[in-house]
């Protein structure tokens, strides 16, 4: 079926018919049924046969696994009770009788997943387009959709004008809409349109070819030979145009085309360019109001408050229990400019798009907002159910997917059963977070549960200062000596409190010989005047040394 045939519903209604109109025959194909028949898509769901997951009527399907005519049949069977919209499968080359059957006397599409495709973007862009459905809107057809800013209906727009498919991009070559029949592309585009952002290698070829120069400095569409360019999977050329808006580059639009353009081709894709640009700028106004609407709501919960009732009446968290997370990454050099401190808020903010995706594809309902240099995250959980440690590990896995950001921390707060009580969690949240962040804790995510006495310690430091601090003495003897005679006692001190007397145990951590540690520990002795047989005077030590690495840190 070709997705240009299919009609617009409202953003508020996202039917199957529009799902096929954004991500067909890129990503899916109909094997069975009809997708105008398909009311609205109310969730997206992967489907476990072994431990079948809660479905919401009118759901998308995603059968990971399912393969088979048999199989895809008894599935069909079990979820037909939940009135799908439609289930997908890897391949619909193998189904027959059983399946056809299972799917007679319902309006349920059965779709094949292009091969290449990962179950997990097409995930990710099912839940996107549903969550375009939720910002509202009226009704509208397909030429409606178009004028109000629907670019991935002027993408295909554009490509009936031209004959090419078509990929919209912004400023940082992630795609924003694209057209149908990619499938026409070459290996280059498929990627582009599947990770949903142009390759690096490609970028980096471009660059160093000079084909962003071109692009950006003139005003007209460029033509981009693949044979000037290194590499085989660039094997079509390209047609590719500016999008400006006044003097801004906002983004730029790209054809997989055979050869060059002819003159009318040329110039209706330097005025779609044109129209394009007024698009970008509606989504960009909408999606920044969106933004500071989103933040405004899940601020005020975290706040608490009178209003907070209302807001998480709207953001849909008033029925769950509920957990918050508080992400950090490392301080910016205090030498920073405002180019860096920009790029640095830009980073954050990706982290956050990145952490809101990670929480929704595992608990519908996050909320995701940046407040100042902290990302904080309200999931939301069934009553009774999920722990701090859960979350726990949830953090541990988003933080592995970060890979190359090892300076992000997430500290997790206690589980709630009210939406009064996300203040509490919050600062729990924040208590942790000042722990991994300001001693030396192995952990990059950690509950309070796993830090609470690191937490009480930096709690202690503050009161502690000025007159009311009163040092140890003993220990303070120590580093005084060290600071006189550049020597190690305070290390050798700290080393053997954390090894509970273990004399091998403590040198190995200090990459000393046992003899020489045993020598450190009679001076330690002989300098500061510590009982180091006494459980009072051993635990005042270790508390003071404690207070003091705190206090350094901070």
């Amino acid at each position: 079926m070709n997705p240009k045939q299919l009609t617009s519903s409202s953003r508020r209604d996202v039917t199957m018919a529009r799902v096929l109109r954004h991500l067909g025959t890129t990503l899916l194909d109909v094997a069975v049924g009809d997708p105008l028949s398909v009311g609205t898509v109310h969730g997206v769901v992967i489907y476990d046969p072994l431990d079948p997951p809660p479905m919401p009527k009118r759901a998308i399907v995603l059968g990971v696994g399912v393969a088979g005519d048999k199989t895809v049949a008894k599935v069909l069977h079990a979820i037909r009770e939940h009135e799908p919209a439609g289930l997908i499968i890897r391949s619909s080359d193998q189904i027959g009788e059983k399946t056809r059957l299972a799917l007679k006397g319902t309006d349920t599409v059965l779709l094949g997943l292009t091969r290449g495709a990962s179950w997990s973007q097409l995930a990710a862009l099912l839940r996107t387009l549903l969550a375009e459905g939720d910002i509202g809107g009226h009704d509208r057809d397909e030429e409606a959709a178009i004028g109000a800013g629907d670019l991935f209906a002027l993408a295909n727009a554009v490509s009936s004008m031209v004959g090419a498919p078509i990929t919209i991009e912004d400023r940082e070559f992630r795609v924003v809409a694209f057209s149908g029949h990619q499938d026409e592309a070459d290996d280059a585009r498929i990627a582009t349109v599947l990770d949903r952002q142009v390759p690096s290698r490609f970028t980096e070829a471009m660059t160093a070819k000079g084909v962003f120069q071109r692009l950006y400095e003139g005003h007209g569409p460029i033509y981009v030979d693949p044979a000037t360019l290194p590499g085989r999977d660039l094997r079509l050329p390209r047609v590719a145009i500016a999008i400006r808006a006044g003097d801004e580059l906002i983004g730029s639009m790209w054809a997989v085309v055979k050869g060059p353009f002819s003159l009318e081709r040329e110039q209706a894709f330097a005025d779609a360019a044109n129209l394009v640009a007024l698009h970008m700028l509606r989504m960009r106004a909408g999606a920044d109001a969106k933004r500071r609407l989103h933040a405004d709501l899940v601020s005020t919960v975290l706040e608490g408050g009178t209003s907070a009732l209302e807001a998480a009446d709207k953001l849909g968290l008033r029925r769950n229990a509920a957990t918050v997370l508080a992400l950090q990454l490392a301080d910016p050099p205090l030498a920073a400019g405002p180019s860096m401190l920009a790029a640095g808020e830009r980073k954050l903010q990706r982290v956050a798009d990145a952490l809101s995706l990670h929480l929704t594809a595992l608990h519908t309902g996050s909320a995701v907002v940046v407040l100042g240099r902290i990302v904080y995250a309200i999931v939301p959980t069934p009553r009774g159910h999920g722990t701090p440690e859960d979350f726990v590990r949830t953090a541990e896995q988003f933080l592995e997917r970060l890979g190359d950001r090892p300076s992000a921390k997430i500290g997790v707060g206690r589980v709630v059963e009210t939406v009064y009580e996300l203040p509490d969690s919050k600062r729990d949240a924040e208590r942790v977070l000042r722990v991994l962040r300001s001693t030396p804790v192995k952990r990059r995510a950690a509950c309070l549960r796993d830090v609470h006495l690191q937490a009480l310690l930096i709690e202690l430091v503050p009161s502690l200062k000025g007159d009311s601090w009163i040092p140890s003495v003993p220990v303070m003897r120590l580093v005084e000596y060290d600071a006189q005679h550049d020597a190690q006692l305070t290390e050798t001190l700290t080393a053997w409190l954390d090894s509970f007397g273990d004399v091998v145990s403590a040198a190995q951590a200090i990459h000393v010989h046992p003899n020489t540690f045993r020598y450190r520990l009679r001076r330690i002795r002989e300098v500061s005047g510590i009982d180091m047989d006494n459980a009072e005077a051993r635990f005042a030590a270790m508390l003071h040394l404690r207070l003091r690495a705190i206090s350094d840190a901070h």
